[in-house]
């Protein structure tokens, strides 16, 4: 006879949520449609009431946005608890006070189990968690008529040892719902957040349970047939139902008073953009222009960086159309991260940018790291970089998923006056061409600007790279001995005595002057 292989009970994403309710105070998800996590947390409701206080038992309340949910859940817990019943029978404990009769014990809105303990299903109002002590789930919370009042009453059940778990789909990027998301995001809120959209279920299995529970055979056909008609069911409403992105996703991400008011005087913008036919210049007399502007342009603000602050920087790379940006950032003594200076290269060869970044990041102090635009042209750069500098250097794929999770911590720092930049109209219009696309803050295909000067919020996107950068803790393995760097720093003013002497014999012909790739 063939054994039947019996799937898990749970499926991969309710598992995750079951783990980070053991563990964590306060988990927060976001969520598609029909995805199973009201059934799942009923499961570990049942479970926790039914344990004693000795074995980390607890009452558990629950809070849908109308009656039918309360009824769906409490049905949920009762099949839970009669489930578990024979299991528990067998170690001689009983879920239920009479456990001939467990049916007793279940009410329309209330399960009581032998522990003492109990799953309650409470109105959606604050004051019906006052002086309650336990577990609390606000299922559906984006649709709660007062959402912002019952967390603070939910998360008052935190100072005695409860625990809180807030589960939703998405109802418009305005509701406290997603400004919840966004300040977990955002790291001003110490809360545990998970995500599952209707293909992150899909690819966990729900679709092959689906066939199980229902006696049908799986195909990879069957199911893409049943996801396209589950996103034709949907409509347009489908972004906001099953892919977690709020609905109403557009407008501007940071106003112009915000911007304005984190601005200050004085932080140099060094911008270049070489003579007509550069590229073509033979290798020495770019080195010679490319070296002669870092000297003079470069040199004086890398030498006035504070050797006391640590140091984090953004590249975004752009070749033809679009700007080269070296955006470092100085974290200072009360965490406020700082622009000391700003790079804008435009229509540069790669070869000469990669010149420019390495001379700022050699005499950069306390470099504790970097994020470098390795999407399509860039990668060559950010490679070469992470080869020279190692583990601090992150090379990064520039995506919806990226911008995600590392835009609301940048927002963050500008609502609470966390960050400098400098006075510069194109960094504003870089920063207020940030929009909200599919709930996502991100610069959208748009360039503005004069022919021949356009910029597609670059600025914006190495701000985003170097605030990230430093907001990272890249574990360093290195060392250098006093005499290396005694002896690299002779070696560069021998150099620069050597070029200062070549410039001077007018030669563009003779001479040993080092050639780019050696260099450095």
């Amino acid at each position: 006879m063939t054994a039947i292989a019996l799937p898990d009970v749970f499926l991969s994403y309710q598992q995750e949520l079951m783990s980070s309710v053991s563990h964590q105070a306060v988990t927060v998800v976001e969520k598609s449609r029909r995805t199973g996590y009201s059934w799942a947390i009923a499961a570990d409701a049942a479970l926790t009431a039914a344990a004693t206080r000795a074995a980390g038992g607890s009452d558990v309340f629950y809070m849908g946005y109308n009656l039918e949910m309360a009824r769906e859940f409490i049905d949920y817990v009762a099949d839970w608890a009669k489930s578990l019943s024979p299991a528990a029978v067998e170690v001689r404990e009983f879920l239920f006070t009479d456990p001939e009769h467990p049916e007793k014990e279940i009410k329309a809105f209330r399960v009581d189990f032998a522990s003492g303990h109990k799953v309650l299903a409470l109105p959606s109002v604050p004051r019906a968690l006052r002086g309650m002590q336990g577990k609390v789930i606000l299922d559906e919370a984006a649709f709660h008529d007062d959402l912002e009042e019952l967390l603070k009453a939910a998360f008052a059940l935190l100072i005695w040892g409860g625990k809180v778990v807030i589960i939703s789909t998405h109802n418009g990027d305005a509701n406290p719902f997603n400004g919840l998301i966004n300040d977990i995001r955002a790291k001003r809120k110490p809360y545990h957040l998970l995500r599952c959209t209707f293909d992150d279920a899909l690819r966990d299995g729900l679709y092959r349970r689906i066939c199980y529970t229902q006696g049908k055979s799986w195909s990879a056909e069957a199911e893409a047939a049943w996801r396209a008609e589950i996103i034709a069911f949907y409509g347009s409403a489908a972004d906001e139902e099953l892919f977690c992105i709020p609905a109403a996703g557009s407008g501007t991400w940071l106003s112009a008073a915000l911007i304005e008011a984190r601005m200050e005087d004085g932080i140099p913008v060094l911008r270049w953009e070489p003579p007509p036919g550069f590229v073509l210049w033979s290798e020495r007399q770019r080195l010679a222009e490319v070296r002669a502007w870092c000297e003079e342009n470069l040199a004086p603000v890398v030498a006035a960086l504070d050797p006391d602050d640590q140091h984090a920087f953004g590249w975004d790379f752009g070749r033809y159309h679009d700007l080269s940006v070296y955006w470092p950032l100085a974290i200072k003594k009360n965490m406020v991260r700082r622009t000391p200076f700003v790079i804008e290269l435009r229509n540069v060869p790669s070869e000469e940018q990669q010149f420019i970044l390495w001379y700022a990041l050699d005499r950069t102090p306390r470099l504790r790291g970097g994020k470098m635009d390795a999407t399509g042209p860039g990668f060559t750069t950010a490679e070469n970089t992470m080869k020279r500098y190692g583990q601090r250097i992150e090379m990064v794929m520039l995506n919806e998923p990226w911008y995600r999770e590392h835009m609301p911590p940048l927002k963050a720092a500008f609502e609470d006056g966390e960050i400098i930049i400098a006075k510069d109209r194109e960094h504003f219009d870089d920063l207020r061409l940030v929009k909200l696309v599919r709930g996502v803050a991100r610069v959208p295909d748009l360039r503005t600007g004069a022919p021949g000067k356009k910029r597609h919020g670059d600025g914006a996107v190495a701000l985003a790279l170097g605030h990230s950068a430093s907001r990272s803790d890249p574990e360093l393995y290195e060392y250098t001995p006093a005499a290396l760097a005694a002896a690299r720093a002779e070696a560069e003013e021998d150099r620069i005595a050597q070029r200062n002497r070549w410039i001077a014999s007018g030669s563009r012909i003779r001479g040993d002057y080092p050639r780019l790739r050696g260099s450095l």
